[in-house]
Parts: C-alpha cells; structure tokens; sequence
C-alpha cells in the first residue's frame, strides 16, 4: 500500500521537531541522540510519545474530522465546501480529498505508535518496567482509537503491529471488522490496565481515559452480536461491559463537568476537568510549531474577518443544517448559543477589543463552537489558521450518557437511579429540565445536541445501524440534506427557504461504509478482496473489572 509504505518511515528526528514552551509538549531530550541512546528516561519515553497527541492526528483533524462526523451525519449544510458538501449529500467518492487525508492520518497514527512502542521494547534502558509500560500503553491507545475510527468507517482494514513487515511486503489482505474491534479493545485494555491513575503531565492520559474510550467501543460492539443487521438487539455481555468501563469513570476518575456549557470551547480553558483525552495542538504559529501542529478548524468555521482578526476568515457558507436546528428543543438555548450562531446573538469573547461580536448576516446559523476569536482574544494563543483550542476526541459528558445507554440495553426505557442521575447531570448543566424516564430517543437526542461539532454523530449512526440498519437508512433519507432554511431564533421556528439543486444520493446499506482510497487500492488490490482472520498472539487481559 503505497500510503502506509510510504507514511510508516517515521523518523525519530520527528520526536525531536516537536518541542515548544507549550506546558504539554516541554520535554527536551538530550542533544546528539540516536535510537539506541534515546530511550535513557522516563522524560525521554514522555518525548517519544509527545507527537501522537497532534501531528499524526493532523490531517484527521484538519477537514475530515468535522466533514464526516458532522456533515455526513447532516449536522452541517455547506453547499459550497468541497470538504462537507460531498459528505452530506453522499456523493464522496474514493477520491475525495479528506477520505483519502483521514484513511492516511490513522495509519499515521499507527504508524508512528507501532514505532514508538517497538522502540520502547527494544531499546528502552534506564528506566522501570513500569514507566515503560506506560509509555506503550500511550502509544497502544492511540493505536487502539485508531483502529476503532477504521473500523467504523470501512469496517474491514488492515491490522499491523509491526512496520517493517508491511514495508518487506506492502500487499497484503484486510481483517475483518470484529477482529479490527477486538483488536482495538485489546489495545484500550492494556492501556486501562497500565497507565498511571492520574495523568503524569497536563493532558496526558491516564487509565480512566482509556476506560472511557473502552466505554465507547464497548457499546459499539455491542451492536455486531450477530448476522441480522435489523434485529434490533445488543450483546448483553458487551452493553454490561460498556456500563462497567463507565461506570469505572464516572465513580473513580478524578474527571468533573465543567459548570458552565460554553467554557468548555475557550483556549483558556484546554486540558480542564471534564477533557478525557483531546488532541493537544500548540498555540501561535511560526516556523517552529508548524502547519502540522496546529488546529486549523477556526479558519473553516468563522464567518468573519471581524472573529479572526485576519483573512483566514471562509466560514461564510458554512452553516448550521436544517435538520439538526429543527431538533433543538424550544429550552436548549445554551448549548445551541455555544454551537452555533443565530442571527441577534452576540459574543463578547470574539472581537472583544471592539465591544464583542453579533451575527447579523444571515437567517441561518453560523458555526461558534470551535471559534475563539483572534490573538487578542485569546492572550495571542490564537493565530492566522490556527485557533489553539484542544480537540474532544472524549470528555466526560459521553461517558455519562454511553452509562445510561448501556444501562437502557436493549429495553424500551430505563427508570433506572444510576442511569437517571447521569442523563441529568448532563441536562442540567445546560438549564434542561430532568426526566424520571429515559429511552433510546431521549439518549439520542442528548448525545446529538451535547456533541454536535465534535464529530460524533456519524459514528452514532453508525453504532445504530449495526442492529437497527433500516431504522437508520429511512431516518437518513428523511433528513432534507439539501434544505436551505430560516431560523428565527425569538420563535424558535426553522422554516425551509428552497431545496439546493444539486441532487442528495439516496442512503443505502451500502452507503453506511466508506470506500478505500481509490490510490490504495491500486497499490493493494487486495483490500477488495475476501478479508482474513487476524492471528492473536497476546493474552487476553481478564482482571479490569
């Protein structure tokens, strides 16, 4: 495979680029070191492992991230964005740009983790078994998340642990998509059995950071028991087991939920309580932070110069879709204000030096979650392309609902106390009435709205359609992924305007997997043929519970 080939030759010089007076990233290892010398300290294993919170997530993060996870789920409308608009009507193809970044991107990350744990393994002296399990267990989780993301989006992939077999003989088969998932749970169990407690530097992991993305997959397996894609049952082993790596989270952790909704999207407030793993991207921009390592989203969300303080400004078409502002109920005003913008609304944080900023432009809604303004804004952490801002890949508001989903299993609904108590902590906090009564709805709707812009309603989706597939098709077909609209903000009515033009795809089976990058696919005609099963080496881990 000409991407893995050529994107597996990491070089350590990559580990020694990356260093900055970022808190995150402020570990300098010694001058004039080489793969045998490297691995002396615990400080040098911490340097190793600095770049997969960052560079290799990079071109995941940069348009595909929110692409596919917002706009293929119809959470965005962007008619003119060739980055959203083929996501959203369905028409991608295996060329489409940010398929092809974000196939890349993971195998980066694998990449890059197979690298820094054989490293570990085989070189490592000076410091404790335990330091350097802990070392390969950041890079397993990394790895593990990876192959969950690939799994998800393509279902049956190539499973590696070792680069230099694949770079010996880059065509070779796929796996199939339980033993991608085992695969990847097999990752997030070691690292939930070998990281530190609590974190050994700011927005680092620690093991409940890898409970709770045990969590996610967990409930995500749950859903493949079996061959009916429509039965409409869970596996009650896995459901129990999502439950338990939540629940480990939630009554263990040190984690909290932030107090107020909306300062969970400011610079100033990266790496807080509730942030359970997030992409650490370096503030500023300069020769020596890089295009790699910065989070590039602001300058695709803001609809104005007037935000950015600079002409990185291309948001302007880019739009809240009908279909989700017609979901927001009539009370779910904070969380809506802190995602995205309706005409009247103003934002002190933006533009602040001017008195703040008001959307006035339009009478559909801008992005906000994931703009933070310009440099003066963000005591100058913020620059041109660059907004600063961590990315969620998991904070604690989803494992309190994945608790109450796996709890509700496969039932109708749930009074349960435990389920109720984390369903409505996550309302309250954003002035929602509590339920004495949950069902899949109430979840759905929850995890929709709590979540929306980062990146996870496609993947929840997804998860449905394993054992609901035409509950999802007929749901996505009904989503108007082509409606211009008016949304009053006073009245809160969403009203279509006119339909685009161009024609929306309808959603199929086949439609709920994406295809290989066509140029992988000329490199490794095998990755269209029958899958094979993944040889597992390595005990299970059986005492996490």
């Amino acid at each position: 495979m000409k991407t893995i080939y050529k994107l597996f030759a990491v070089s350590i010089l990559t580990l020694f680029s990356l260093n900055s007076c970022n808190e995150f990233l402020d570990v300098v290892p010694n001058d004039f070191v080489t793969l045998e010398n490297f691995f002396q300290s615990n400080e040098d294993l911490m340097a190793a492992t600095a770049p997969l919170y960052n560079k290799v997530w990079f071109d995941f993060n940069d348009k595909f991230f929110y692409g596919l996870g917002e706009g293929r789920s119809n959470n965005l409308f962007a008619p003119y964005s060739d980055y959203i608009y083929p996501f959203t009507t369905l028409t991608e193809s295996s060329l489409t740009g940010p398929l092809v970044s974000a196939w890349q991107s993971f195998y980066n990350v694998v990449g890059q983790a197979n690298n820094t744990l054989n490293n570990i393994k085989e070189k490592a002296t000076g410091v404790t078994e335990e330091q350097k399990n802990a070392a390969i267990a950041e890079a397993r989780f990394m790895r593990g998340t990876a192959y969950w993301y690939l799994a998800s989006l393509w279902e049956d992939v190539i499973i590696i642990e070792d680069n230099r077999i694949l770079v010996a003989n880059p065509i070779v088969p796929t796996n199939p998509r339980l033993d991608v998932f085992e695969f990847a749970i097999r990752d997030l169990e070691f690292a939930a059995k070998h990281l530190p407690q609590t974190s050994s530097a700011i927005g680092r992991l620690n093991k409940y950071s890898a409970y709770a993305m045990l969590s996610r997959i967990y409930l995500s397996r749950a859903g493949l028991s079996g061959n009916d894609r429509n039965s409409g049952q869970r596996d009650p082993e896995y459901l129990e087991l999502a439950r338990k790596a939540a629940e480990k989270v939630c009554k263990e952790s040190n984690f909290v939920l932030m107090q107020h909704y909306g300062d969970l999207f400011r610079v100033e407030n990266n790496n807080n309580s509730e942030s359970i793993f997030a992409l650490q991207w370096l503030p500023g921009f300069s020769s020596e932070t890089g295009y790699g390592i910065i989070n590039t989203q602001q300058a695709y969300f803001a609809a104005s110069s007037d935000i950015t303080g600079d002409d990185a400004a291309w948001g302007s078409w880019t739009f809240a879709s009908y279909d989700i502002m017609r979901t927001y109920e009539i009370t779910d005003d904070i969380r809506r204000y802190a995602t995205f913008m309706a005409r009247g609304d103003h934002y002190p944080e933006l533009n602040s030096a001017n008195g703040g900023y008001t959307q006035d432009n339009t009478d559909r809604c801008y992005i906000k979650k994931g703009v933070t303004g310009g440099p003066k804004d963000t005591d100058g952490k913020s620059a041109r392309m660059n907004s600063a801002l961590n990315t969620y890949m998991m904070r604690l508001a989803e494992v309190y609902l994945i608790y109450a989903e796996a709890v509700l299993g496969n039932n109708t609904s749930t009074n349960d106390a435990e389920a109720l108590y984390y369903f409505n902590e996550v309302r309250k906090r954003s002035g929602m009435y509590e339920k004495n009564s949950i069902s899949y709805n109430d979840i759905h709707y929850e995890r929709r709205i709590e979540l929306a812009m980062e990146g996870q309603y496609w993947y929840d989706l997804v998860r449905r359609s394993y054992y609901r597939q035409e509950e999802v098709i007929g749901y996505m077909n009904n989503q108007d992924r082509a409606a211009q609209y008016l949304y009053d903000k006073d009245t809160h009515t969403t009203t279509i305007e006119s339909q685009d033009a161009r024609p929306v795809e309808t959603a199929t089976a086949a439609k709920l997997k994406l295809p290989y990058p066509e140029s992988e696919v000329v490199q490794n005609p095998l990755l269209r043929q029958t899958p094979v099963p993944y040889v597992f080496t390595e005990p299970k881990i059986t005492d996490l519970f």
